[in-house]
C-alpha cells in the first residue's frame, strides 16, 4: 500500500485491508509461547510497533501506509489478538516477549514504538534490554497510571460479562475517536478485544495499576520521541510530565486533536513525527 493519505485509498481498499488483516500473521516462538506478527517488508531500520491494552497490531494497519518503504514488525502482545497468554501478564512479561522477538527476527536495533500500555512495555523494554533498542517512541501513556478504584475503566471492566458483544456499548468509549476513523478498523478492533475472556482483562488490568515505571524511564538511553494526545482521557498533562521529568532529553510532539489514540486519528502526524526524530 502506497504511503498517501487514507482519506486518498478507496473506501473498499480500508475495508479489504482490514478484513485481511489476521491472515497476514505470522508466528514465532518466544520462551514457551506461540507469539503473531505482522510483518511489512521494507528499508532498515525496523520499526517495532507495540499496540496498547486490548489491542492487537491491528492498532497500527491505519499508520502502516504512513510508513510505506521500512520495515514494519506489529506484534501481538501475550494473551492478545493471536498470541498465547502464558502465565504471567505484567509490563516486564511482556517486554521480555519483545527482546526475545527482536534477537529471533534479528532484528538491529529497532525504533520500538509504543502505544498506551504498549509504550510502558517498551520503556521496560529499553531498560530491561538497551543493548537492542535503537530508538523509542513513547504514545499516549504514563509512567504510572492512576486508575483508582471508582475510575471509569476499571468500573466499566468489572461490569463486563463473557461472552462480550463486539458491539457492546463499552466500545464506544474505549475506542472513543475523531469520526472520520474508518469503521471497519473500529470493527476489528472491538472482535479481536471481545475474544479476549474477561479474567485476562482483568488480570492484565491489575498489572497495570500496580506498575511504576519511573525508574525505568530514568535508566533509558536510547532517543526517544515522546507523542501527546492533547485531549487524551486517560494519560493526560500531569502523565505527560512526568514523562517529560522522567525523560528530560526526549523530544515532545503534541497531537492537538487528538485522544488517546493518535496513530488512529491522525497517522500522518504520527509518522511524520516519528520520520523526523529518527530519520528513518
Amino acid at each position: 500500500m502506497r504511503a498517501a493519505a487514507l482519506d486518498d485509498l478507496p473506501k473498499q481498499d480500508v475495508v479489504a485491508e482490514q478484513g485481511a488483516w489476521a491472515g497476514r500473521k505470522q508466528f514465532v516462538t518466544v520462551g514457551d509461547l506461540d507469539i503473531a506478527y505482522v510483518e511489512i517488508s521494507g528499508a532498515q531500520p525496523a520499526l517495532l510497533l507495540v499496540h496498547g491494552f486490548t489491542d492487537t497490531s491491528r492498532s497500527f494497519s491505519l499508520l502502516a501506509p504512513y510508513l510505506a518503504g521500512r520495515r514494519l514488525i506489529m506484534p501481538d502482545l501475550r494473551g492478545h489478538g493471536a498470541s498465547q497468554a502464558g502465565r504471567g501478564c505484567s509490563v516486564a512479561d511482556f517486554a521480555d516477549d519483545i527482546a526475545g522477538l527482536i534477537q529471533i527476527l534479528r532484528l538491529d536495533r529497532p525504533v520500538v514504538v509504543g502505544h498506551s500500555l504498549g509504550a510502558m512495555v517498551a520503556i521496560a523494554l529499553a531498560a530491561r534490554h538497551g543493548e537492542l533498542v535503537g530508538g523509542l517512541v513513547v504514545m499516549a501513556s504514563t509512567l504510572k497510571p492512576d486508575f483508582a478504584p471508582g475510575h471509569p475503566l476499571v468500573v466499566s471492566i468489572e461490569a463486563l460479562r463473557d461472552p462480550i458483544s463486539p458491539t457492546d456499548p463499552f466500545y464506544a468509549w474505549w475506542h472513543a475517536c475523531r469520526p472520520d476513523v474508518p469503521a471497519a478498523f473500529l470493527t476489528g478492533l472491538a472482535q479481536e478485544a471481545s475474544a479476549m475472556p474477561i479474567p485476562r482483562w482483568r488480570a492484565i488490568l491489575e498489572e497495570i495499576r500496580r506498575a511504576d515505571l519511573t525508574d525505568a524511564a530514568r535508566a533509558v538511553q536510547a532517543r526517544t520521541l515522546i507523542i501527546a494526545g492533547a485531549c487524551d482521557p486517560l494519560f493526560g498533562a500531569a502523565h505527560q510530565q512526568a514523562l517529560r521529568s522522567a525523560l528530560p532529553e526526549a523530544l515532545l510532539v503534541r497531537a492537538e486533536a487528538c485522544g488517546h489514540n493518535p496513530h488512529w486519528e491522525d497517522p500522518a502526524l504520527v509518522a511524520k513525527a516519528i520520520v523526523k526524530a529518527f530519520e528513518v
